[in-house]
């Protein structure tokens, strides 16, 4: 049973969060979901999470669903957002996930809350846009790769460029569509769902992921896996490579034959490695 509550941080921005609690002694891991998307955790991890012991806990990310728009907020505010919810249900230490622009969220807590997070899974993240030797824009979907250029030129250009731009559904490999219309298509299910409310959590989330993050991913100490699919066209798999290469703690489990959705059928395996991590912190 999922449960809905609303936490309000200093300053008077409210948090709507998502809950699986119920049973003693599970870990805490907070989701973190992609762009434009939802806070329910991802209901296909349900099965694994409850054999492995997992307490989902998620959140609207600000500017979706329930949650008060933040403008101008960059990837590291994740963190101190993250930090609240835990604090009001008193969670102490707790494991991170994320998959595409929520694995960049997901890391900002790996980076700047490190005496509280026992780990993160980031699945198909972005690497940061001045990524030194990352050709940034290399082989990325033309409809992506027109939207995140859109928000290098500002806020203005980028909601222009979302308002009169329909979604391209060649950005996603055939191996995504079939994950999409199987196994995880509760993921277009939410993210439909979160357009509903308007493009504005949509455009922050674009401008956060081309502006300074915040925080160096060279900072991460936590135990970290990334995990890509190599026919990825939203977030090419250069991304986690880079990645992997700045993160000392990091382990890549890159995917050959899966794209920026279909790499989600290792996220259970993924989630067992977050458990194993865990229990070692």
């Amino acid at each position: 049973m999922v449960t809905e509550t609303d936490v309000e941080l200093p300053g008077g921005r409210t948090l709507h969060v998502y809950d699986t609690a119920g049973k003693d002694g599970r870990l805490a891991v907070l989701w973190h979901h992609g762009t434009p998307n939802l806070g329910p955790p991802p209901e296909p991890l349900f099965p694994a999470a409850d054999r492995l012991g997992i307490r989902w806990v998620s959140y609207d990310r600000p500017g979706y669903g329930g949650s008060t728009p933040h403008p101008g907020r960059d990837l590291a505010s994740a963190a101190a957002d993250v930090a609240g919810i835990a604090d009001a249900l008193e969670i102490g230490r707790f494991a991170v996930m994320g998959h595409s622009g929520g694995s960049n969220h997901a890391l900002a807590s790996g980076a700047l809350l490190a005496a509280r997070v026992l780990g993160a899974v980031c699945m198909s993240g972005l690497a940061p846009l001045h990524g030194e030797g990352l050709d940034w824009f290399a082989g990325m979907a033309a409809a992506g790769a027109a939207e995140l250029g859109a928000a290098t030129r500002g806020r203005a250009a980028l909601v222009d460029h979302l308002s009169t731009t329909d979604f391209d559904p060649e950005q996603f490999t055939p191996a995504d569509h079939a994950a999409l219309a199987g196994a995880w298509s509760w993921l277009g299910d939410v993210a439909e769902r979160a357009l509903t409310g308007g493009l504005g959590g949509m455009v922050d989330d674009d401008l956060a992921y081309v502006a300074p993050w915040g925080f160096d991913p060279a900072e991460v100490r936590v135990p970290v896996l990334l995990v890509h699919g190599g026919q990825d066209r939203v977030v090419p798999s250069g991304h986690g490579r880079w990645m992997a290469g700045r993160i000392t703690s990091a382990e890549l489990w890159l995917r050959p034959e899966d794209g920026h959705v279909s790499v989600l059928g290792s996220a259970e395996a993924a989630l067992g490695w977050l458990r194993e991590r865990a229990s070692e912190g």
